[in-house]
């Protein structure tokens, strides 16, 4: 319930990126806990808590210099408002000064933190908008050290300062717009190179599916055809799998959990459960197969920028050793003439090219590579793979 004295959208935001410091993930905690908002509140809510995430290098250094005190010292809820103040004070036009800091000390007090609010409210008046000097490129640019400088070591320093940027980009919204399907009232929307995918320039998605561009391309490479056997691998949400029965092929969707497969009843495909890094409980072939692989996520950083602050290099080669051992289970169910796509929305070489030669033992022949920056739409890799 939320009550006077902080707006609604501040106080979602609030408790999203407390959820999210505690391992949750931002779009799903938006999407489930803005629904009942009106729709200023929504995309107010929205802003601030991926505004917050994207550009949190930056507002720590911030916090810091206004309030003398390093943020990992601070108490998280105490860290999050000051974030989230600092935030609305410098980086948005519309927002009352009035409104960010005393809801900000406010949403202190109530969470339990009083002593703070004094804290709170004596760094936040000392905000300006005055230039400032950031002491380097990872505060600057707001992304880990590390992952700035692969980036720069696979796709040279022009092409990852282009990757940056569009991660600290609010991303454009692309749906699925199906053969005779009609788009919704009000909204207009844009083709782009990928059939039946569609840039929502103004406008509301309704019913439509939103799915990213770079991942309706991926499916593009199946070239499906009806009646076809397709085995769609580590399948949910569905995005993908709604995508393949549109083609008129037999889908089979495996993931690792129910959970995550019932929200995929409505589409009218087989559903199996399935640990696909250990085995995948099929005793026939299929003449398709996508492995649409769990990775690090780093193709989609502006949507999803809590990713940056908690991926290390270690993690990398664990998703490895899982991503190979998916692979290798899903190519032993391919049939002759049969035709698999391995696909992460990752940029790392880690977990697309190296996983792949891996496996086969020398580089995919053919591949798709999206980057943010370069192409619309999120980072994707994809590798096509066709049996004798």
């Amino acid at each position: 319930m939320i009550r006077t004295g902080v707006s609604p959208a501040r106080e979602i935001a609030f408790r999203i990126l407390l959820l999210v410091e505690r391992g949750g993930y931002a779009a799903d905690l938006l999407a489930a806990r803005t629904a009942r908002l009106q729709a200023r509140d929504a995309a107010l809510a929205e802003q601030i808590v991926l505004g917050c995430l994207r550009w949190q290098a930056q507002l720590d250094w911030l916090v810091k210099q206004f309030g003398g005190r390093e943020p990992s010292r601070l108490d998280t809820e105490v860290r999050i408002a000051l974030r989230m103040g600092i935030y609305q004070l410098r980086y948005l036009d519309r927002i009352p000064a009035h409104a960010a800091v005393s809801e900000s000390v406010e949403l202190v007090k109530r969470a339990g933190k009083r002593s703070a609010a004094g804290l709170v409210n004596a760094v936040l008046r000392k905000v300006n908008r005055e230039a400032v000097t950031f002491p380097d490129r990872a505060i600057e640019l707001s992304h880990p050290a590390w992952l700035l400088e692969r980036w720069e070591r696979h796709y040279g320093p022009e092409t990852a300062a282009l990757i940056v940027q569009a991660n600290l980009r609010t991303p454009e919204t692309y749906v699925r717009l199906p053969a005779g399907c009609a788009a919704p009232e009000g909204a207009r929307l844009q083709p782009t190179e990928v059939a039946g995918c569609y840039r929502l320039v103004e406008g509301r998605a309704g019913r439509l599916r939103i799915q990213d561009i770079g991942s309706q391309a991926v499916v593009e490479l199946l070239e499906l055809a009806p009646g076809m056997s397709v085995l769609d691998v580590c399948a949910a949400p569905g995005n993908k799998t709604a995508q393949m029965l549109e083609s008129g092929a037999r889908v089979f969707a495996c993931d690792l959990r129910w959970s995550r497969l019932r929200r995929m009843k409505q589409l009218g495909c087989f559903l199996v459960v399935a640990d696909a890094a250990v085995a995948l409980p099929f005793g026939v072939r299929f003449e398709r197969i996508l492995v649409d692989a769990p990775c690090s996520g780093t193709g989609t950083l502006a949507r999803n920028p809590e990713i940056k602050w908690r991926l290390t290099p270690a993690k990398l080669e664990e998703l490895q050793q899982l991503q190979v051992r998916i692979l290798r289970n899903a190519l032993g169910l391919l049939a002759p003439g049969g035709l698999l796509v391995y696909a992460t929305c990752s940029l790392e070489p880690e977990e697309n090219e190296q996983v792949v030669e891996k496996v086969l033992g020398l580089p995919p022949n053919r591949v798709l590579r999206r980057l943010p920056g370069i192409h619309p739409g999120d980072g994707f890799f994809a590798a096509v793979i066709r049996s004798s």
